[in-house]
């Protein structure tokens, strides 16, 4: 694919909906956390602080992106287990990628937050039934409600486009 920003192209929020399918796409949650400790693995400083495209995140701010957004998927995905159909709080996901601790922790701790988050995370997933992916959430900004099915199509997505952002780079400059 041409276009940097999408290297394994846009999320297809239809693509769960069968046992088989939600199976493939929570197998691919799970492996999210080992692929993106894998795409980084050796990378130095001055790669990490590399923009994976011009005008795009540094591989840095994109490891430390990954499990806050898995994070607050994690927690939506509870509330809609356990609510009715839930207002979830949006945030700002440009301004969370500046704040002080992407540009000072250093990405073994948002690793290891991945890696811990995803254990439960799956857990939850592979217990869930067939009637718990139709319940959902209330998105605020987009101003409609996401299934489980959707969201679990969209985060399957997530990990694997950020790794496929880092793997890119890396095969773009040589770093392989």
């Amino acid at each position: 694919m041409d276009d940097l920003r999408f290297p394994i192209g846009k999320a297809d929020l239809t693509a769960a909906g069968t046992p088989d399918r939600r199976r493939d796409l929570i197998d691919q949650i799970a492996a999210a956390p080992a692929a993106l400790r894998d795409a980084v693995r050796g990378l130095s400083d001055a790669q990490l602080a590399t923009p994976y495209r011009p005008g795009g995140w540094t591989v840095r701010q994109v490891v430390h992106h990954v499990p806050d957004s898995h994070l607050n998927a994690y927690i939506r995905f509870k509330q809609a287990l356990t609510e009715d159909f839930p207002v979830i709080m949006a945030y700002d996901e440009a301004k969370w990628a500046n704040l002080d601790d992407v540009r000072v922790v250093p990405i073994d701790v948002s690793l290891e937050l991945m890696e811990n988050v995803h254990e439960r995370w799956v857990a939850i997933l592979r217990a869930m039934e067939g009637d718990d992916f139709g319940r959902g959430y209330q998105h605020p900004e987009h101003k409609r409600r996401f299934t489980l099915d959707e969201a679990l199509a969209l985060y399957g997505w997530h990990g694997r486009h950020h790794v496929a952002h880092i793997r890119a780079l890396r095969a773009r400059e040589g770093w392989n």
